[in-house]
């Protein structure tokens, strides 16, 4: 059903879904969905797609002007689409290790260091999706979390990649070493990335935008990877670095026949 009242956002822990992709994955996923908000006047085949989920699931639809979704979301690109969703939830790393023994893998796991764009690690769970990472791992505190901007970011790959959230990633990469992972980090010194064999178990820790891996648990690393540039820019976006190292993993562990 709809209606035209004004837009409340859905009371109690929650949080928001924007975009058409994202939508669509949120809605043909088992995650909790409070409400539809849709901008009135809109004809699209997405939209159209979106009002038969959200009637198969029979949640409400609400039909708004687009300045109360753009106050809603504060002026992020909605696509004419917002979800009013339960805050996004995270897995405990039991269950990352439990993805990849369903799909017969040897674990692959992308830890991030304390990074604070949330354009950053929506990217990365992008990419961790297309090269089939098992799963992500970040700090609870001084980094960002699971949040809309993440969401569309990641065009729904949110709903695909689980994510764990930790008080210590030094305890927690030790933890993971005693259940046999080997763990890389990247340095401007080290074995160039194109070197790296991932056909084991492995995590991939990615530094801070700007300081990089904190020294306590860079001394926790195994081997320290390096991407070597010609250019005047000898640093690269954490995203796009995280991406060539995915992108190597995925090679060793999918080799062309």
């Amino acid at each position: 059903m709809s209606d035209k009242n004004e837009v409340k956002p859905a009371a109690g822990d929650s949080d928001f879904v924007i975009g058409r992709h994202p939508a669509v994955a949120a809605l043909k996923s088992d995650q909790e969905i409070n409400k539809v908000f849709l901008q009135e006047g809109l004809k699209h085949e997405a939209i159209a797609q979106i009002l038969t989920l959200a009637k198969k699931r029979g949640l409400v639809v609400q039909t708004v002007p687009k300045t109360k979704l753009d106050r809603l979301v504060s002026h992020e690109n909605h696509q004419g689409v917002v979800l009013a969703v339960a805050a996004f939830k995270y897995a405990e790393l039991d269950d990352l290790f439990k993805v990849a023994e369903e799909r017969d893998e040897a674990p692959f796991f992308l830890i991030l260091d304390s990074l604070n764009d949330p354009h950053n690690l929506g990217s990365i769970m992008r990419t961790a999706d297309a090269v089939g990472a098992h799963g992500i791992i970040i700090p609870k505190r001084h980094a960002v979390g699971l949040t809309s901007v993440v969401a569309k970011t990641s065009t729904g790959a949110i709903e695909r990649v689980p994510v764990v959230r930790v008080t210590n990633l030094v305890n927690t990469v030790k933890a993971l070493k005693d259940r046999g992972l080997w763990i890389f980090g990247t340095d401007m010194n080290g074995t160039d990335y194109r070197r790296f064999d991932a056909t084991g178990p492995v995590g991939i820790i990615i530094g801070n935008e700007g300081k990089g891996i904190a020294p306590l648990l860079k001394k926790s690393v195994d081997e320290m990877l390096t991407i070597p540039m010609v250019g005047e820019v000898q640093s690269l976006n954490a995203s796009v670095a995280a991406s060539l190292l995915m992108y190597q993993a995925f090679q060793s562990r999918h080799p062309l026949a």
